[in-house]
C-alpha cells in the first residue's frame, strides 16, 4: 500500500521510522524538531560486528603513536629527509614500517605504499621539494572499485611556517589525526570490508595541502569512485583556551554548495533550492547516523561550514575534484598549543606538546571514524542516477534512479523532511526498484533515496535532481 497523501502529512510533526507496507509513522507525544536532533530518522543502530571492531580501539597505541611521532622532533616538510632519527624523513619511514605490519596481518588484502612527488617551488616551499604520503589500501572483498578514504598529515610547523628546523612536536596537530588513522588501519586490516578503504598519513600540509591535493588529483585522474573521504586534523585535545572541557563531542565540517559546483549546477541548485543537501550534507548526515551513539560514546556536531574561519585542511582538495569530504576537528581549541615555538611565557607552557592531548577522547574519535567507514564500506553504495520526474505538474512526485550492482541489495528507501529541517524525518521502505510514486508534492519538501543490504545496513543518502 502506498502511503496517501493525508498519512504522510499526518506525519509530519517529528521523526518518524515507516511501518509495515510504506506507512509512515507519527512520531509519538513530545516528538518534534527536538527529538529528531537527538535521533534521526535515518539512525542506524551499531551492529554486533561494528561493536566488537569498536572494541579494539586502543587509546594506549594511540598514545603511544603520538609520542613516537613527537619524538622526531620536528616534522616540518622541509626538514631532513635522510635522517635516521630526525625530520620528516624519519617520520616517514616508521610510519611506512607501521603500516607494512599490519599489512602483513591483513591475508594480502592490504597494501602499504610511498606515493611521492616533487613539489616544484612556490609559496611555502623555496626550493623543489619531494612530498611524500604514506598509503595503505584494504581492498574491498565484494565491490573494490568503491572507495573510502581517511586521512591525517603527517608533517609539523611552530609559529614561523618557514623554520624547518626548531622542534616543532606537532602533538594535537596533526600526530592525533595520523593516530587514528593507524589505528584504523590495524584494527580493520583483519577484516573484510565490501568496499575498499585507504588509510592515508600526507605530508605538506601545513605548507599549503600538497600532500593531499596530489592523493586526490591522482584519484581524480584514475577516474577512481571515491565516495566519502574524512581528514581528521587536530582531534587530541578536549580542552579549550578558557580551560572549559568537553571530552565527548567531535565537530564534523561539511560544506553545503559544493566546491566543485559548475554553473550549471548552481542553477539547477538556485531553481529547486539544495544548498543544504550537498554529496558533503549527506555524508555528514551519515557520520551522524551511525556514529552518535553508545558504541562510540560521542555526539558528532555537525557544523555547515567547509571549515574554520581563516583555516583549511585536507579535506577541501578532495571537495575541488568533486568527492564527498569532511573534517573532523576537536570541539574548541586552545591555540597557544596549536602552530606555536615550544616556550614558556609569564609562566604559561606555550608548544603543541603530547601533555595536551586526552588520548582517551582521541581514540573515541577514532571510534566515530570506525563506525562511519566500516558502516559506509559493508553498506551498498550511495544510489546513483537518483531524480525527481517533473514533465508533469502534479501534486504528487515521482522518483526514479539506478539500481546498485552490489550482489547483496535488497531495495530502496525513500526519505523526506520539511525544507525547513536539517535532518530527515520520515523514512519509506519501497522494495527493489528503480522508481516509485509518492502522494506528496514535491514542491513543498526534500525528498532523497538510501539503499539498504540484505543486512539491514543503508547507504548515504542521494538528493535527486530534477529530470524534464
Amino acid at each position: 500500500m502506498r502511503p496517501s497523501r493525508r498519512t504522510v502529512l499526518a506525519a509530519t510533526g517529528g521523526s518518524a521510522l515507516a511501518a509495515g507496507a510504506g506507512t509512515a509513522e507519527a512520531a509519538p507525544p513530545g516528538g518534534g524538531p527536538q527529538a529528531t536532533a537527538q535521533r534521526p530518522a535515518t539512525a542506524q543502530p551499531p551492529t554486533r560486528e561494528l561493536r566488537a571492531l569498536l572494541r579494539e580501539i586502543d587509546p594506549a597505541r594511540i598514545e603511544a603513536t603520538v609520542r613516537k611521532l613527537v619524538s622526531f622532533g620536528t616534522r616540518h616538510t622541509l626538514s631532513a629527509q635522510d635522517d635516521p632519527a630526525r625530520g620528516i624523513g624519519a617520520a616517514r619511514d616508521w610510519l611506512l614500517a607501521e603500516l607494512r605490519a599490519y599489512a602483513a596481518a591483513s591475508g594480502g588484502r592490504m597494501t602499504a605504499e610511498l606515493q611521492s612527488y616533487v613539489q616544484e617551488p612556490g609559496p611555502r616551499i623555496p626550493t623543489p621539494t619531494r612530498i611524500t604520503n604514506v598509503l595503505a589500501t584494504l581492498r574491498g572483498s565484494v565491490t573494490p572499485d568503491r572507495i573510502y578514504v581517511v586521512s591525517g598529515h603527517y608533517d609539523s610547523r611552530v609559529t614561523d611556517v618557514m623554520d624547518a628546523t626548531s622542534d616543532a612536536p606537532g602533538a594535537d596537530d596533526d600526530a592525533s589525526g595520523v593516530a587514528v588513522v593507524l589505528e584504523l588501519a590495524r584494527v580493520m586490516a583483519k577484516r573484510r570490508p565490501a568496499a575498499t578503504i585507504v588509510f592515508a598519513a600526507v605530508a605538506g600540509e601545513e605548507q599549503g595541502l600538497f600532500g593531499s591535493a596530489y592523493l586526490a588529483q591522482q584519484f581524480k585522474a584514475a577516474g577512481a569512485d571515491v565516495q566519502g573521504m574524512f581528514t581528521n586534523d587536530i582531534v587530541g585535545s578536549t580542552t579549550a583556551d578558557d580551560g572549559t572541557r568537553d571530552p565527548y563531542t567531535i565537530r564534523l565540517f561539511a560544506e553545503g554548495v559544493p566546491s566543485s559546483e559548475t554553473p550549471e549546477q548552481a542553477a539547477i541548485r538556485r531553481s529547486v533550492g539544495g544548498e543544504n543537501d550537498s554529496a558533503t550534507r549527506q555524508l555528514a548526515r551519515f557520520v551522524r547516523d551511525v556514529a552518535d551513539n553508545d558504541a562510540t560514546g560521542m555526539h558528532v556536531r555537525v557544523v555547515y561550514r567547509r571549515d574554520r574561519y581563516r583555516r583549511g585542511g585536507d579535506h577541501i582538495p578532495f571537495l575541488e575534484r568533486a568527492y564527498p569530504a569532511a573534517r573532523f576537528t576537536e570541539p574548541a581549541e586552545d591555540f597557544a598549543h596549536q602552530h606555536q615555538d615550544v616556550r614558556v611565557e609569564d609562566g604559561k607552557q606555550y608548544g603543541d606538546l603530547p601533555e595536551f592531548c586526552d588520548f582517551d577522547f582521541t581514540a573515541r574519535v577514532a571510534k566515530v571514524n570506525g563506525a562511519a567507514l566500516w558502516t559506509l564500506a559493508q553498506a551498498p553504495g550511495t544510489p546513483r542516477g537518483a531524480k525527481i520526474v517533473t514533465t508533469l505538474l502534479t501534486n504528487s512526485t515521482q522518483l526514479v534512479w539506478t539500481r546498485g550492482t552490489e550482489e547483496d541489495l535488497a531495495g530502496y528507501e525513500i526519505v523526506w523532511r520539511e525544507t525547513t529541517a536539517p535532518e530527515w524525518t520520515h523514512v519509506i521502505p519501497v522494495g527493489d526498484v528503480t522508481t516509485y510514486e509518492i502522494d506528496l508534492s514535491k514542491d513543498n519538501v526534500f525528498f532523497g533515496v538510501r539503499a539498504v543490504n540484505t543486512k539491514g545496513l543503508r547507504s548515504p543518502v542521494a538528493f535527486p535532481e530534477p529530470q524534464s
